[in-house]
């Protein structure tokens, strides 16, 4: 019989991927860390029995969370990235040449870890110069750093609950705007606005109290139920449609999902987003 993992959403909705292998598996102070080798997607991460990224899927979700920030920010020298233990995050991000710095904050030890170690392929990036690791409280680092400030800031993390449940909130994005550059971007991932509209509308409700321009934009994730998801461009200065054609061309042909194209048409609303972000839409 065959070996299947299994991830059950609230009892309503599973996933299952059958099971070549089993890679890793641990526990740390935070959750449980597994890594499996897949039959569809190749080997994957999974963070207390949800799948977090897999081998041959995870561009869709890389791509999407960094280059539409990364080619429209006016400056990319300094980037923060929170979260992203798997890697691919701070891989794309450093595609771009006029990177000087990256910091990554992630609280997790075990998951840059095990990542390093069973997903080569996904977390190229480890090695460059430019990338200063750090294990640490991503909302304690935005609130209490007195560090120059960020050009770019994007978020990556598991769903709000556990270790990532005080990423989602009012105070930690007022910490994220305190670290950004006054031209500066904040993207992060925001849900599925299918499984999850409640969460979804109130990320994006409380970062317009914190930002002045919060565009939501769309794109698919297959390793995750509903295969829709949601990301985030947030700015108090910036221009998400003014792409930097220079920067997007030394990266569009090495992107696997991600061009121009893409870029302008993930941030067109479906309906039923409207209706979430505004009901009067629907009347």
């Amino acid at each position: 019989m065959a070996d299947w993992y299994e991830e059950r959403f609230r009892d309503v909705l599973s996933v299952g991927l059958r099971l070549t292998g089993r890679v890793f598996e641990g526990r740390s102070p935070f959750q449980r860390v597994e890594i499996v080798d897949t039959a569809l997607w190749g080997r994957a991460l999974v963070l207390d029995g949800i799948f977090q990224t897999a081998e041959r899927e995870e561009f869709f979700y890389h791509e999407m969370l960094v280059h539409p920030a990364m080619t429209t920010a006016p400056s990319v020298r300094r980037v923060l990235v929170i979260g992203g233990g798997d890697g691919g995050t701070v891989r794309e991000v450093l595609r771009h040449r006029e990177v000087e710095q990256v910091v990554m904050i992630e609280i997790d030890p075990m998951v840059v870890e095990a990542c390093q170690r069973h997903l080569t392929s996904i977390g190229t990036a480890w090695d460059d110069p430019r990338l200063d690791l750090r294990i640490a409280d991503g909302v304690r680092y935005v609130q209490e750093t007195d560090e120059p400030p960020f050009d770019v800031v994007i978020l990556d993390v598991t769903d709000p609950v556990g270790p990532g449940e005080g990423l989602f909130d009012e105070a930690f994005y007022r910490g994220v705007a305190r670290v950004l550059s006054p031209q500066g971007v904040f993207a992060a991932q925001t849900e599925s606005a299918i499984l999850m509209p409640e969460v979804f509308s109130a990320i994006e409700r409380v970062l317009g109290t914190v930002f002045t321009r919060v565009h939501p934009y769309f794109g698919c994730t297959p390793i995750y139920g509903a295969g829709h998801w949601t990301w985030t461009y947030a700015t108090n200065g910036a221009d998400p449609m003014a792409i930097d054609a220079a920067r997007l061309g030394r990266i569009e042909d090495g992107c696997r999902y991600y061009n121009g194209e893409v870029h302008a048409a993930a941030f067109a609303q479906p309906q039923f987003i409207r209706q979430l972000l505004d009901p009067s839409a629907g009347r």
